[in-house]
């Protein structure tokens, strides 16, 4: 990414001066960085008031209730993570930012959940295949409310920024269910022998060979 973002500068710079338009890349560049402070104000609000939410709901308890709703789906999906890991408590809190259509919320969540895998995998080299599972159902989350997406489309001046529900559920629905099938169809294609024994007898709370 970091290639990709100077390589888009500089070739803007080279348009620039080779069309005589470099006052206008000027322009630009200062303009769209006072509305990216402008965009993250607008964030700020909804991200604010829903990692609030989940402040409260981890602070009350509520956590480890969610962590038992979503296990008897989301735990069929982990066979290497028990229920009552920190790893699943905050797979499941990163799919509940997800649903609500916090991104950036989730993402701490998300990071949290990949350090509690790594740690059960013994931090080897290669993933397993419940970090894997975890990072497909992570990028093609599941929402049912659009926050991020209608707080920008509310900032660009639409009507009714939630619309685009409809569409939200079909795609996220769709691109969940791709995801989880080829993630299926290859588990443990890449994995070394013995890795899934040990990964059960973790799961039972027993301990590496």
């Amino acid at each position: 990414m970091t290639y990709i973002w100077v390589g888009m500068l500089v070739l803007s710079v080279i348009c620039g001066a080779l069309t005589g338009r470099m006052e206008g890349v000027s322009a630009a560049a200062m303009g769209e960085c006072i509305k990216a402070v402008e965009l993250s104000i607008t964030l700020l609000g909804s991200l604010c008031l829903w990692g609030g939410v989940m402040n409260i709901a981890e602070k009350s308890g509520l956590t480890e209730k969610i962590s038992g709703w979503f296990y008897p789906l989301v735990g069929r999906l982990f066979s290497g993570v028990r229920r009552d890991s920190p790893a699943f408590a905050a797979i499941s809190m990163n799919l509940m930012a997800n649903l609500l259509g916090l991104g950036n919320a989730a993402t701490p969540l998300g990071l949290t959940a990949m350090r509690e895998l790594d740690r059960q995998n013994g931090e080897r080299e290669s993933a397993s295949d419940d970090m894997i599972t975890f990072v497909v159902l992570n990028t093609a989350s599941l929402q049912l409310i659009p926050t991020t997406a209608a707080t920008l489309r509310l900032k660009a001046g639409s009507q009714n920024p939630m619309e685009i529900i409809t569409c939200v559920w079909l795609c996220s629905v769709l691109a969940l269910a791709a995801g989880l099938l080829v993630n299926r169809a290859l588990r443990g294609a890449t994995r070394p022998r013995g890795t899934k024994s040990a990964a059960r007898r973790i799961a039972k709370g027993g301990s590496r060979p």
